[in-house]
């Protein structure tokens, strides 16, 4: 009789917690978020990832020392990818595109008179070649003024036939700076950065290109500037270029279920320069994003909304694979997207940690990204702000993956730790490292190894594209939750201070100015 009593004394309390009776319990975005966040972001380590970025390594050096897109280390790395993603049960496919390889061939420039000394030059993407031993020529300064050499009249004041323009970057295209030198009867052109750090550039594309280009350092052209004044200087210039049409492939992978009118998508891009094997750009986001999407795979959650990931190729050819997905988007799918994080150099060894500017809080350069952008902004350092990790914004300038996504109105954000970008003193006393030298001194060079890779930042943001992964498969709702007209979370960041996404980094625009 006991026991039937209490029965009955429970049956009440049953019904009153279900207003349902023999429903589930209705489904808790929030508190499933949460659950999956914590669960990824314990799981996912930067000691885990690190066996992906070895064997990115391994890949590399069979295949010529580096992964770029269009090789065959860039192509073993997409089946490494592909096979790892397939194996955990995910809906792998490839995107296959042509575009132009390009490989430097030769990069040089000497000052032959008044006094001889070599000058580090990095010859620009699909810019013309000079023949083989390059030419020997007068070197002419155009005027620095609001926007040089970007017009006509730039040229006006002297003669630049057959010569080698000095141009100080700034206000234009590096293609139009070239068009106007070419216009002005130059035989090559040499454009000099306008901020500390290496000048790697890109025209665009192929058919931009009008003469042979390469890009200086600041001190490099201020000095060439200051020898120009003292009276005439020759240089000898060589800028060649190998340039193929090549098959490459980008790899997306998607979970099998999910509502795909809320699609999450996340990205990093996995080909490397031609100039090695590419570990922190961007072996360090891909294998992020890789040991994130495995880790979801082995949670066994069913993700309320579909999570798509991608590996993007032929970004450092200028976003091309990810330009591609979107372009192939129809508005029904670009409208299922609601948000795109990417993730680009995300373990520079001397990095900052840099976030995305999506409400231009900073107010540098660009303007804010589509709608949403902002909160996806707040989301990541307010999860930083948690784990209590210093960071700061960095500036939306198209020059990452992310830069299409934007273009097509699709929420956007992301991270990355800096590339040629020099760290300045404040940031030395918040981060650590060396001020007065790049985020990443081994930038688009041999040297960006297993050696090059900070463990602590590469574990900072798996964890951030852990709890990003965990949150939006299943909660979407912080998108529309207003951000505070005055941010306390807004970075710091200054012109040029991203990595990947940095106003540094032309080599990955469509549009470098």
């Amino acid at each position: 009789m006991a026991v039937v009593a209490a029965t009955a004394l429970a049956t009440p309390l049953l019904l009153a917690a279900s207003p349902h009776p023999g429903r589930p319990a209705p489904h808790d975005p929030g508190k499933e978020a949460a659950k999956l966040s914590r669960e990824l972001v314990r799981n996912a380590s930067a000691r885990e990832a690190h066996r992906h970025l070895r064997q990115f390594q391994a890949i590399a050096d069979s295949a010529e020392g580096h992964r770029a897109a269009g090789s065959l280390g860039h192509d073993a790395s997409a089946a490494y990818v592909y096979r790892q993603l397939q194996r955990a049960g995910y809906t792998v496919s490839y995107e296959s595109f042509r575009f132009t390889y390009t490989e430097t061939l030769a990069e040089k420039l000497s000052v032959v008179t008044p006094t001889p000394r070599d000058v580090t030059i990095k010859a620009m993407t699909y810019t013309p070649s000079t023949k083989v031993g390059g030419l020997t020529a007068e070197l002419v300064a155009v005027p620095d003024d609001a926007t040089p050499g970007c017009e006509a009249s730039d040229y006006a004041s002297g003669n630049f036939t057959g010569k080698i323009a000095l141009i100080k970057r700034g206000a234009c295209s590096f293609a139009e700076k070239q068009a106007a030198a070419a216009e002005a009867g130059a035989a090559g052109a040499v454009i000099y950065n306008n901020v500390e750090g290496a000048l790697s550039g890109t025209l665009g594309e192929v058919a931009a290109g009008r003469i042979p280009t390469g890009g200086l350092t600041q001190e490099e052209g201020e000095k060439l500037v200051a020898d120009l004044a003292g009276g005439e200087v020759t240089v000898s210039f060589e800028i060649r270029e190998l340039q193929e049409d090549r098959p490459t492939r980008n790899v997306i992978a998607e979970t099998p279920g999910g509502n795909a009118a809320k699609t999450v998508m996340l990205g990093a891009h996995l080909d490397s320069v031609t100039e090695g094997p590419g570990i922190n750009d961007n072996g360090s986001g891909s294998a992020g994003l890789l040991e994130v999407a495995l880790q979801l795979a082995k949670s066994k959650s069913n993700p309320a909304n579909k999570v798509r990931f991608a590996w993007w190729s032929a970004e450092e050819n200028g976003l091309i694979g990810s330009e591609k997905y979107v372009e192939a988007l129809s508005e029904k799918q670009r409208e299922q997207i609601q948000l795109y994080l990417n993730f680009d150099m995300i373990a520079s060894p001397n990095g900052v940690q840099f976030v995305f500017d999506g409400d231009n809080s900073d107010e540098v350069g660009e303007g804010p990204g589509p709608e949403g952008s902002a909160q996806l902004e707040r989301d990541i350092n307010e999860f930083l702000d948690g784990k209590g990790k210093p960071h700061e914004g960095t500036d939306f300038t198209g020059r990452s993956d992310y830069g299409p996504f934007i273009e097509a109105g699709i929420p956007s954000g992301g991270t990355d730790t800096g590339a040629e970008g020099i760290k300045t003193a404040a940031q030395a006393e918040v981060y650590g490292g060396e001020a007065g030298i790049a985020y990443d001194p081994c930038y688009h060079a041999a040297c960006d190894d297993l050696d090059n890779i900070d463990m602590g930042h590469f574990d900072t943001n798996i964890d951030v594209i852990a709890n990003a992964v965990g949150t939006y498969a299943h909660d979407l709702r912080s998108l529309t939750r207003p951000v505070d007209p005055v941010d306390p979370d807004a970075g710091t960041g200054t012109p040029g201070s991203g990595g990947s996404g940095g106003g540094l980094r032309e080599g990955h625009g469509r549009v470098a100015r």
